[in-house]
């Protein structure tokens, strides 16, 4: 059996290697690049080291087309973004189905893993494979959607042990797929009754965290307003048993800060309109506004601050980022310095793009009191491991450490969500 995975990000590299260890595999993506460091073992997102490449005679990393004729399965990984007016960008998953659709054959399988809303899967994936390719939906191919649910940066929840959901056009696809599945997996599968309610079971996922902790950030601007310390409030309440411990936070990302525009875009087709999906999503874009709001209040509203800012991924310890709203909170301290210094141990790549506007740091500094604002918004463990000490000499005597994700103890000179 061959099996092809389309598109080699956070989500479709781990399954390819996974797939691999027990069948002929082809791994694809247009970025050609991508595709020559992977053959040289070298994956930028830093989820897999050289050694993991070793002996995986399966895989096969590719960028031509032509590689993936023949193929019995395609897993379609790519990204599913937003637009700049909030509504869901499929132009990735159209493209893949498009290029399935001239290369595929009797009896194939497609499985889409990208997040979407209830109906992409058989209504524009399978949509567009029938109109170009020939092939009759149900008759000639079939389709499945398994959502993924990697969580970049985490060592614990991995490929293997997070359970996984499918829903399929019949049941002897979801069976087939299913079997694929569990050459790897070490959770027990939860087969859906149809596509739609696996599609709708994933995009509500991340909806209700997004919402939660949309909650916590509107309890938190209560509590700035009345001076009342939010993690001491939120220390105390989550004594109760049943209190759900969610943090403030910056929620961006490539799922959590976007699967609730997909929701309320098919919401509306429907004529339900989504209002508390809408509001958590209106609350969590003004979070940058309050953090910026809180520092300056500390600081008189100098206008030529020195800030060195620390961290800029969309959560700790991972390499993403992709719709993350720490660049929100960056572009509005513009306003109020021009002396900004930027440090994030993963932000080679971004380097260029930010050098003009800011001074790129290849390391934190050992400058003592001259900053007037030291910004820790993301917890990367190599911030965490820092004593508070170190953070304490790098700001002026009437200067404050902003601690958004309150990993430092606390100090006169700091400031808490």
């Amino acid at each position: 059996m061959k099996l092809t995975i389309i598109g080699l990000g956070y989500v479709g590299l781990p399954l390819a290697i996974e797939l691999s260890k027990n069948y002929s595999t082809f791994a694809y993506d247009i970025d050609r690049n991508r595709i020559e460091a992977l053959k040289l073992g070298k994956d930028i997102n830093n989820q897999f080291r050289k050694k993991d490449f070793i002996d995986l005679k399966n895989l096969n990393f590719t960028s031509k087309k032509e590689d993936l004729t023949n193929s019995d399965i395609f897993f379609i990984t790519v990204p599913s973004p937003i637009k700049k007016n909030k509504s869901p960008n499929l132009s990735l998953i159209e493209k893949a189905s498009y290029m399935i659709s001239k290369i595929i054959k009797k009896n194939a399988i497609v499985v889409l893993e990208s997040t979407v809303y209830p109906g992409v899967t058989r209504k524009i994936v399978g949509k567009i494979i029938e109109k170009n390719s020939g092939l009759k939906f149900l008759k000639d191919f079939n389709l499945a959607y398994s959502p993924e649910r990697i969580n970049p940066g985490d060592n614990k929840k991995n490929i293997k042990n997070i359970r996984k959901i499918i829903g399929a056009s019949n049941k002897q696809t979801l069976n087939k797929v299913s079997k694929i599945y569990n050459s790897f997996l070490e959770e027990k599968i939860f087969k859906t009754e149809s596509i739609e309610i696996a599609e709708a079971a994933k995009v509500i996922e991340n909806t209700q965290r997004d919402v939660n902790i949309a909650l916590i950030n509107e309890f938190n601007k209560i509590f700035n307003s009345m001076s009342l310390d939010t993690n001491s409030i939120l220390n105390a309440a989550s004594t109760k048993w049943n209190f759900l411990n969610f943090k403030p936070g910056l929620v961006g990302g490539h799922c959590i800060g976007v699967d609730p525009y997909y929701l309320a875009f098919i919401s509306r087709k429907f004529g339900t309109e989504p209002k508390m999906i809408l509001s958590g999503r209106e609350v969590n874009e003004t979070v940058p506004k309050l953090i910026l709001k809180k520092c300056i209040s500390k600081l008189n509203k100098n206008k030529n601050l020195r800030v060195l800012f620390l961290g800029l991924t969309f959560k700790e310890n991972c390499p993403d980022f992709r719709n993350s709203k720490a660049f929100d909170l960056l572009n509005l301290l513009k306003k109020y310095s021009k002396k900004i210094d930027i440090y994030d141990p993963f932000l080679n790549n971004l380097k260029k793009k930010y050098s003009q506007d800011f001074k790129v740091l290849k390391n934190i500094p050992n400058k003592r009191n001259f900053y007037d604002l030291v910004m820790i918004i993301v917890p990367h463990r190599m911030f965490v491991k820092i004593n508070i000490n170190k953070y304490l000499s790098l700001i002026k005597e009437d200067g404050f450490i902003y601690d958004f994700k309150n990993i430092l103890n606390n100090h006169k000179s700091i400031i808490k969500v």
